[in-house]
């Protein structure tokens, strides 16, 4: 199915309106990635590249870059999320669910929310039976949580034409992979609706510091801005903003304090709720029946 095959076209001033509970004004999702990174394939993304250019097997400095993140950086950005009483969504490889056991005990005593990322971090173009890799993923995650996971986070946002046929043919709720809209969309499928929850690729690391090579300062900036903008889009209805981390990014000593102020900013406002993506389904369903 085409993206346009699955939505149908609509301008978000002649909607009805949305309320949030408790006369909150918007929502800000807070998403953590974590991932496994194969060092017997090229990896994902790099920092450094060899001498000789090319895609060397082993990558061991680039493997080691992003293995700094899920070894030091998830715990630094652990302390903000502990004092700002955060609770976030972790989008998750199926395979490190095991493989950084610590970091998803720690997310799962925190009850934050388990969101389905690939078994593996590559694209879901590249694996070789896509059913199976998010039958494998999910089951991962009930496995170690006790219940499957309701939303689902392509790596690096990527899809097939049937991913959210599949999605909602294996009992998921909602994508992130669509990122064209300040509130929930219902996507069609061959079989039931799937909810698409704003996610972003103007406010995550990724985007700002790996592709667009921002100074660090640049994520506090940004997300201050996005949010102050969607804070007054949302005096009449209801916007979600999502905030996207990588522990090997903007966990890395030079770029947290930046994550960190952001954070702190948007706490202040009282009429701001901080949900996970399940909440805001469950939310928005309700909302628009």
């Amino acid at each position: 199915m085409l993206p346009k095959d699955r939505i149908d076209y609509s301008p978000i001033p002649d909607r009805p309106r949305l309320v949030l509970p408790g006369g909150a004004r918007m929502v800000v999702w807070v998403i953590v990635n974590i991932e496994e990174w194969n060092p017997l394939e090229a990896m994902p993304r790099t920092v450094l590249t060899p001498p000789a250019g090319g895609s060397p097997i082993p990558d061991i400095p680039n493997w080691a870059w992003h293995e700094y993140g899920n070894r030091v950086g998830f715990w630094r950005l652990l302390e903000v999320f502990d004092v700002l009483n955060i609770q976030a969504s972790l989008a998750i490889n199926g395979s490190a669910i095991r493989s950084y056991q610590p970091i998803s005990r720690a997310a799962l005593d925190r009850g934050w929310e388990f969101m389905g990322h690939g078994f593996t971090q590559k694209n879901m173009q590249k694996v070789e039976n896509e059913r199976e890799d998010i039958v494998k993923t999910r089951e991962a995650i009930r496995e170690f949580t006790g219940r499957p996971p309701r939303g689902w986070l392509g790596p690096g946002l990527t899809e097939t034409w049937e991913t959210p046929d599949l999605l909602a043919e294996e009992g998921f709720d909602y994508v992130a992979d669509w990122v064209l809209d300040d509130q929930p969309v219902r996507l069609k499928t061959r079989t039931k609706p799937i909810l698409s929850v704003p996610y972003t690729q103007e406010c995550n690391d990724v985007a700002m510091m790996l592709i667009q090579h921002n100074v660090a300062a640049e994520y506090r900036t940004r997300a201050i801005d996005q949010f102050e903008q969607l804070y007054k889009d949302s005096h009449n209805s209801a916007r979600v903003m999502a905030l996207v981390v990588h522990p090997y990014i903007m966990g890395a000593p030079h770029r947290f304090r930046y994550f960190r102020e952001a954070l702190e900013h948007m706490r202040q406002r009282s009429d701001v709720l901080f949900w996970t993506g399940e909440r805001i389904h469950d939310w928005y369903v309700e909302a628009s029946a």
